[in-house]
């Protein structure tokens, strides 16, 4: 690893600003504005991401009181369809009830408490506890009591399902328990603005996956929060994001990082260029930062790790050491080439970077074939959308936990308590793919569970993500753990390249002071 200390505020390498003025394409204004948190320090009680007390007060100053992600329109594309949302103790009931009219209400039985629905259905007509028989209709008015004559102070007055505000955005449902609540327009402020293609109200949800973590919710969510892990956990990137380079900005109740790509990490030397032609994508790389090879071998099931000298040492899978003289190497790019491999990508070569030719840089070489790409959907307009549109990872975070990609990425994320367990969590990733101008989307993809256990790529939908998030999660766990075991008992996050857990925390900390 090299020093990337400069004598200012900042790592080495070129400033994103300064790659925007590069772009051979116009750059949307919202990309080049400057909106920074101011400095801090931020200190964390250790004690938040496992203290059940703590998740009690979360559940009753936010997740019944904060607008939130529920679910996309597409997942109940016909009226009468209907899902089931939960978050940590709570749990709700969002319909459509006319072909533009969704509502939601506390998923519970008003007679003894049972949940009225386990899980979403399609084309209700009513709402029926299958405890006593108590029915609804889909606009949450009491419709049936058996033997309502032994209820004389139940009407439908007094006992229709308690309403949940609902609002819309992108295609997307929000809900908020809170009466009280502003509006989601309030809320969101000038979310949309960081979509200047409105590419959202024109995808399909084509995946959607959901594993379950130990580990906090917000662990998690940090962890996909900033770029200042790449340089340790995701070792396999370093030649080509600018980590330490990514700009981060704060609007009101959201947030925003832009991770430049194809320009390499600061972190890096440059004396470790890969031999392109005899690199494999996934089971023989060599480490952009140490220059040792990484090889998978099959036939005694360990990762070979070959030194500048040519010496060669082994280790598990799990990356306990065998022999030879290193006896120590990266637990990330271990998990990387010797873990579970993504289905016949074992022998799948590294694709080389191409020529660039006179007058050009990389990421304009980079943009074209993206460009293209999106021509099919978007016609002619892609020729004055910016190379950063098409190519940089633009992640943006909408208090409390909804994490949609900007622009041309599918990617989106979501993160929430596994019910009252306050060391556990559930992660989502949601592809949005765009669907053609014109073209109606297509059906919305149902989740895909996967168990703490099971590994990311028992979810080959995801693509090279799922050896991604293999690389993110092993950590969790362990930080889980670590949280208890501190001495201080407490966490501090970096001033600038930790800015959106910052501003999370700063939010949080707000709602809970709240009355």
């Amino acid at each position: 690893m090299i020093e990337t200390s400069t004598g200012t505020d900042r790592s080495a390498g070129i400033d994103y600003q300064k790659l925007l003025a590069e772009d051979s394409h116009p750059v949307p204004d919202i990309f080049r504005a400057e909106s920074p948190m101011p400095p801090g320090p931020t200190v964390v009680p250790a004690e938040q991401y496992y203290s059940k007390a703590f998740h009690d007060l979360e559940v009753e100053k936010v997740w019944k009181r904060v607008w939130q992600m529920a679910c996309h329109e597409d997942d109940i594309p016909e009226v009468g369809d209907y899902l089931i949302y939960d978050i940590a103790n709570l749990s709700f009931l969002v319909v459509r009830h006319a072909q533009d009219d969704i509502r939601a209400y506390y998923n519970v039985c008003l007679h003894r408490g049972r949940l009225l629905k386990s899980h979403g259905g399609k084309r209700a007509r009513e709402f029926r506890c299958s405890f006593h028989g108590w029915a609804w209709n889909t606009d949450g008015k009491l419709k049936e009591v058996p033997c309502q004559w032994d209820f004389p102070t139940v009407s439908e007055a007094t006992h229709s399902l308690p309403p949940v505000k609902v609002g819309r955005w992108a295609g997307f449902v929000f809900i908020n328990p809170d009466e009280n609540a502003e509006s989601l327009e309030s809320f969101l402020g000038n979310l949309s603005d960081q979509f200047p293609m409105d590419l959202y109200s024109h995808r399909t949800k084509a995946a959607h996956v959901a594993k379950i973590l130990r580990c906090n919710w917000k662990v998690a969510q940090e962890a996909f929060s900033e770029a200042y892990h790449v340089i340790a956990t995701h070792p396999t990137i370093l030649e080509s994001i600018g980590d330490a380079n990514t700009k981060y900005d704060v609007f009101g109740n959201y947030c925003r990082a832009m991770s430049p790509n194809f320009t390499p990490s600061p972190h890096v030397s440059g004396e470790n260029l890969p031999d392109w032609k005899n690199l494999r994508q996934y089971t023989r790389l060599r480490h952009a930062l140490t220059g040792h090879l990484y090889e998978m071998h099959t036939e005694d099931d360990t990762v070979h790790v070959t030194n500048a000298r040519g010496e060669v040492s082994r280790f598990t899978t799990e990356g306990v050491y065998v022999d030879g003289p290193m006896t120590h190497a990266d637990p990330n790019m271990i998990n990387w080439v010797g873990g579970r491999q993504l289905p016949g990508t074992e022998v799948e070569p590294l694709a080389p970077m191409p020529a660039v030719p006179p007058g050009k840089n990389l990421r304009q070489v980079m943009a074209e074939p993206a460009r293209e790409a999106f021509r099919r959907i978007l016609g002619d307009q892609v020729d004055q959308i910016s190379d950063a549109a098409f190519l940089d990872s633009i992640y943006l975070t909408l208090f409390p936990n909804f994490h949609p990609w900007g622009t041309f990425s599918r990617i989106m994320y979501r993160f929430r308590p596994n019910g009252d367990n306050p060391e556990e969590c559930i992660m989502e990733c949601i592809y949005m793919v765009p669907t053609p101008v014109g073209q109606p989307r297509g059906p919305a993809a149902p989740i895909h569970w996967l168990g703490p256990d099971d590994d990311w790529v028992d979810a080959p939908e995801l693509g090279m993500l799922a050896k991604v998030f293999n690389q993110d999660v092993v950590n969790m766990p362990e930080v889980q753990k670590g949280l208890k075991a501190m001495k201080k008992g407490e966490v501090i996050f970096a001033n600038y390249g930790e800015t959106k857990p910052r501003h999370f925390h700063k939010l949080l900390d707000e709602w809970i002071a709240k009355p």
